[in-house]
């Protein structure tokens, strides 16, 4: 058991650095932490309302603010109501790091969907055989339950308590 969770542990090192490194940005997503920038423009259908341009453009909320003419105003941009032709400002990560951010919302249908379930499968494995890194009976066992106890005491706290 020894054997094989340190040899799976040096395997998925790498995957452990980028997730937790990604994740880390996906949880400041909403601060524009490390964000730049983007200047988009498009056309979509015209005549849209703005609950469906919001879906159209991916942002949440989009409200009408006012108009001139033809040209509607939004906080991030514009948008021609009879052409269709949209201008607005987009926060983006790097290229690099969108990539990163990216392995976390993998679906089903992406090449990198079962690699990535293997990854889960693997770190569920070396959470639990951490277990058997110590002989029964002794008090670096029980330490190690004990932590293990309070650390899945403290997740499910968090599960609770989430907004």
């Amino acid at each position: 058991m020894r054997s094989w969770h340190r040899d799976i542990g040096f395997f998925v090192i790498g995957l452990i650095i980028i997730y937790s490194l990604s994740g880390i940005l996906l949880i400041n997503r909403d601060t524009g932490f490390l964000k730049h920038n983007k200047v988009v423009e498009k056309t979509v259908l015209p005549n849209m309302e703005a609950s469906a341009l919001g879906k159209e453009l991916h942002i949440k909320d989009l409200k009408i603010s006012g108009n001139e003419g033809d040209i509607y105003h939004f906080r991030e941009g514009t948008y021609n109501k009879v052409t269709g032709a949209v201008k607005y400002t987009r926060k983006e990560l790097p290229a690099l790091l969108n990539k990163l951010t990216s392995l976390h919302k993998s679906s089903g249908s992406k090449f990198s969907h079962w690699f990535l379930t293997l990854f889960g499968i693997l770190l569920f494995f070396l959470a639990i055989s951490s277990l058997w890194m110590y002989k029964t009976n002794t008090k670096s066992l029980l330490r190690g339950i004990f932590i293990a106890s309070a650390g899945l005491v403290v997740a499910i706290l968090l599960l609770v308590l989430q907004n």
